[in-house]
């Protein structure tokens, strides 16, 4: 295993780290929120005589602002009171469930007879009857004052250790995780039983789940930095990638938490360190991928029990798998596009570090440069001259100031940096996909680029990595980069309405620097130079053989014209529009193709030929051959020379052609 871990993994894992410290996730944060929450415990014991604890994410600091975790509280024997109830279990019940028979006559009101006639508790009685509030689990949730949700449980407290555990306190354990004395502190704790049973039981009504919350919110306090880290990623990718897909209902923190228990304790602790944080992620997610596979997912404390029954099957676990196996394929990469607390974009900043040296086959770096050098510079230049076209005094002196201040060289090396790395991303990517050979390696040094790449700007350099991912058929992730460009795409600095006027005002104020101006506010278009033919969705291909020996431009534009460009409004929705039709999703493509028409007509548009032909391009897929011969007529006609519409317009001919002859 560990000749397949990148180089990277340990300096990447200590800057996550760090970044994670700064989160609020340090060893001393967060003990004192472990010891608020037990003061606070012990002053609701004083006014209550069941008492109420806390448990899940809250009680365990496993929580950070960006999760939103909810409060989960248990009040012990609510209603029950002092009442002596027997656990039993019988062979028909399952795994981790027993049923309590009360042995006084009060109860007898919440009873029903099971299948054998015995009297028991009925877990439908105890729920709280408040509008405002839903039955989630055994839990019955609410909002109060629409701030944070709060799960309460109603449990009844079992002092002695439950009998279908007693083999997790003699289990053996090769690496000493949890210690003797600290099975012996969580034996005696006990257990709840909380009201609920299994979904496919018969019996579901008369049963108790067996929760041995205290012993995990112990062992819980008993991991170390890099645990509490790692738990706290794995929650945060669930979040990321896996719910948006799949929905809250299916993988929830809990089955990572049970994996996490297993690894720990099946694992030397010399692992389990600052350095190898990724590594330990990456076994994590390969556990977890191994259960979802085999659709079983065993309760730490008993086994017996699956978790993922009735929850993980079927279409479900193999959307799962699909997910993991994306994740897993990225080595770690995955973790720059987490939005909780803002991790991806600081370990995008933490990770900046000098390019690697590479050897381009033939193509000169300096030249390189130059052109993305000449190309930023053009659409600065463009920007700035719409702006006094259209007579913004205010805005071009904004947007002037960066540009013509003297920037120190580390700075303008940082922005042509970053285009530089989505170009030669893009052209490793465009070599290795024409390489029958397929070098997996020259693509994942790709990919790599094109990540660092992808803070050039709000969109060009997003939108050739999910140009990428697309052309890998890695569906997911594309549209994963294209909703995180829908999200960031709402400050178009030259839009002509009133949050122009406060979004620039607010750059003013904040006194930003180039760099950040371009990254967070500015929306350049894609070019392609002819070298990335390969990483180019073939319906732009032909943009770069507009260029005839008829059309009579200089050198300077020829040059130019040979590079593919399109606006980034419009090629958002044109890879959405690919993506969904590998997808097979027909009303999303249209709902894409609409779109992509009302960003023509009602937007300002730099390559409008482009545009149109892109849109051609859809409704000739669709069968449309009229609308999309009328369509490049009118591209014809906006602009004659430099124009890829003619290649399309003789395609259509030729077919019109070949369909008429017969």
């Amino acid at each position: 295993m560990t000749s397949n871990i990148p180089d990277y993994y340990n300096e990447v894992s200590l800057r996550l780290n760090s970044i994670l410290d700064t989160t609020g996730l340090r060893e001393d944060i967060r003990w004192k929120r472990i010891n608020m929450l037990i003061q606070s415990e012990e002053a609701w014991s004083f006014q209550f005589a069941d008492g109420f604890h806390n448990f899940g994410s809250q009680a365990e600091a496993t929580t950070t602002p960006g999760l939103q975790s909810d409060v989960d509280l248990d009040a012990e024997n609510w209603v029950l009171h002092n009442e002596c109830v027997l656990a039993v279990s019988d062979e028909n019940t399952p795994p981790g469930f027993v049923k309590l028979q009360p042995k006084e006559n009060e109860l007898q009101s919440l009873c029903k007879s099971d299948r054998y006639g015995s009297s028991v508790l009925c877990n439908d009685y105890f729920g709280m009857r408040h509008k405002n509030w839903k039955r989630h689990g055994p839990a019955n949730r609410g909002y109060p004052g629409n701030i944070i949700a709060f799960d309460h449980v109603l449990g009844v407290k079992l002092y002695a250790w439950p009998d279908q555990a007693s083999h997790w306190l003699t289990r053996n354990r090769r690496y000493n995780w949890p210690s003797q004395e600290m099975i012996i502190i969580i034996q005696q704790t006990g257990a709840l039983l909380v009201p609920v049973g299994q979904n496919l039981s018969q019996e579901q009504h008369l049963e108790w789940r067996i929760s041995i919350s205290y012993g995990e919110k112990l062992l819980m306090w008993l991991l170390n930095s890099t645990q509490y880290k790692c738990y706290i990623l794995l929650k945060m990718i669930n979040k990321t990638f896996i719910k948006s897909v799949v929905g809250d209902e299916t993988l929830s923190s809990y089955h990572f938490k049970t994996c996490m228990f297993y690894l720990i304790e099946n694992t030397p602790a010399t692992i389990w360190q600052p350095e190898n944080l990724l590594l330990c992620l990456d076994m994590c997610l390969i556990l977890m991928y191994d259960w979802i596979e085999g659709e079983i997912c065993p309760n730490y404390f008993i086994p017996e029990e699956n978790m993922f029954q009735c929850k993980i099957y079927g279409h479900i676990s193999r959307q799962l798998l699909r997910v993991l196996s994306n994740l897993l394929k990225e080595k770690c990469r995955y973790l720059v596009r987490i939005s909780c607390d803002n991790i991806g974009e600081k370990l995008v900043r933490a990770c900046q570090t000098p390019l690697m040296e590479l050897e381009l086959q033939g193509e000169d770096v300096t030249k390189v440069l130059l052109i993305s050098s000449a190309l930023l510079c053009t659409h600065i230049r463009s920007i700035v001259q719409y702006a006094f076209r259209n007579e913004w005094i205010f805005y071009s002196r904004v947007l002037v100031r960066p540009f013509f201040c003297h920037e120190p060289r580390e700075e303008v090396h940082n922005i042509l940096r970053k285009f530089f790395c989505s170009f030669l991303g893009s052209k490793l990517a465009s070599t290795s996909c024409f390489d029958q050979n397929r070098d997996t390696h020259s693509l994942d040094l790709a990919q790599e680029f094109l990540l660092r790449g992808s803070s050039s700007d709000v969109t060009s350099g997003k939108l050739k990595l999910a140009a990428f991912y697309l052309l890998q058929n890695n569906l997911d992730i594309c549209k994963d980069v294209l909703n995180e460009i829908h999200r960031k795409y709402s400050y178009k600095i030259l839009d002509q309405n009133n949050r122009c006027q406060h979004m620039l005002q607010a750059i003013l104020s904040e006194n930003l620097s180039t760099a950040q101006l371009i990254s967070q506010y500015v929306t350049f278009p894609v070019h392609y130079h002819p070298s990335e033919m390969n990483c180019i969705p073939k319906a732009l291909i032909l943009q770069m053989f507009r260029s005839t020996e008829s059309d009579e431009v200089d050198s300077y534009e020829n040059y130019f014209a040979k590079l593919v460009s399109v606006d980034p409004n419009v090629y958002l929705y044109f890879l959405e529009y690919l993506c969904y039709h590998r997808q097979s999703k027909s009303l999303h493509k249209i709902v894409a193709l609409n779109n992509m028409i009302v960003v023509i007509r009602h937007e300002q548009i730099e390559y409008l030929d482009s545009a149109l032909n892109l849109v051609a391009y859809c409704l000739l897929q669709k069968g449309r051959f009229l609308s999309a011969y009328n369509i490049l007529c009118k591209s014809m006609k906006l602009k004659k020379a430099l124009n890829a519409a003619k290649w399309q317009i003789t395609t259509i001919i030729n077919a019109a052609f070949r369909f008429q002859r017969g």
